[in-house]
C-alpha cells in the first residue's frame, strides 16, 4: 500500500495505491490521515482509484479513519471508488455514510 499526499487548495488529497487489507494497508492509510489531522488539516480526500482489493478491515480502517476525522471536527471524503469497493460498500450499507465523488473538482468544491 502506498499514499501520495498533495494539496488542491487547502483540502488534502491522498492517492491510493495497492491493497488495504490487515496489517501494512490499514496502519498505512490510519498513519497517513492522522499525520494530516495532526497538522491541522481537517479536509481530507481519499482517492480509491488505484486500489486493487480491500478486505474487511480496509472497510473497517475506512470507517474508523472517517470517525478519527470527524471527532477532530474535520471532513473526509471518497473519490474514485473502484466496482469492488462500490459493491463492498453498497453491501454494508456504509455507502449512505460516506460523500462519494466519481470527479475530483466535485469532491473539492464540496468543502466549500
Amino acid at each position: 500500500m502506498q499514499i501520495a499526499t498533495r494539496a488542491v487548495g487547502d483540502v488534502q488529497i491522498l492517492d491510493c495505491s495497492g491493497q488495504i487489507t490487515l496489517g501494512e494497508g490499514t496502519r498505512t492509510v490510519r498513519d497517513a490521515v492522522v499525520n494530516l489531522l495532526e497538522k491541522g488539516n481537517k479536509k481530507i480526500v481519499l482517492n480509491l482509484a488505484g486500489v486493487s482489493y480491500i478486505d474487511s478491515a480496509g472497510v473497517g480502517e475506512l470507517v474508523s479513519t472517517y470517525a478519527s476525522v470527524s471527532n477532530r471536527g474535520g471532513q473526509l471524503k471518497l473519490l474514485h471508488l473502484t466496482k469492488r469497493i462500490r459493491e463492498l460498500l453498497t453491501l454494508t450499507k456504509l455507502l449512505t455514510v460516506f460523500q462519494v465523488f466519481e470527479e475530483e473538482k466535485d469532491a473539492v468544491a464540496s468543502f466549500k
